[in-house]
């Protein structure tokens, strides 16, 4: 009971908690990279409540009618609460490193916003629309990645981001 009420107490020191919302294109099934985005969530919730940030969820979109990357920017548009602020993921994004990640989210929490909501787009990429529709866009660099292993390596992200907000010896980054 004592160690709930002092995580509380410190996160009443940040302010609002920010829930983190990654909207994703397709169903990702049982195997190594739904391990690894359950994984770091959860480290990313154990370690940025404390600190006013989490929980973060996984809300997937398919679209079954065959609309093509516009349907999907609809839905992934769709997908998080009203008033959130939207990154997309995109390869033509801004490349942060991962304390300049963790600045990112600290910044968007102390801004008042309840909800940071990231769209993973699918195999075509995203929808330009939706791109556009953006708050921010950041990219894992240059190369494009498997929209599947994009949520793991944001998941990882996040937590190395609330670990280096905490102090946390995880992040080694020079």
């Amino acid at each position: 009971m004592r160690r709930a009420a002092s995580v509380r107490g410190q996160a009443a020191q940040f302010g609002p908690i920010l829930r983190v919302i990654i909207a994703a294109v397709g169903r990702l099934r049982v195997g190594p990279e739904a391990t690894l985005v359950v994984d770091y969530l959860a480290r990313f919730d154990r370690t940025g409540r404390p600190l006013g940030l989490g929980p973060a969820r996984v809300v997937e979109v398919e679209d079954r009618r065959g609309g093509g990357a516009a349907a999907e920017g609809a839905l992934l548009a769709a997908a998080p609460p009203e008033g959130a602020f939207l990154v997309a993921l995109d390869e033509r994004g801004d490349q942060l490193d991962s304390p300049g990640f963790a600045a990112f989210l600290r910044r968007t929490a102390d801004s008042g916003r309840r909800d940071l909501a990231f769209a993973v787009g699918g195999a075509d990429g995203l929808d330009p629309a939706l791109r556009d529709r953006a708050d921010r866009r950041i990219s894992f660099g240059p190369m494009v990645w498997p929209h599947m292993l994009v949520r793991v390596m944001l998941a990882e992200q996040l937590y190395r981001a609330a670990a280096i907000l905490s102090g946390s010896p995880y992040h080694r980054g020079g």
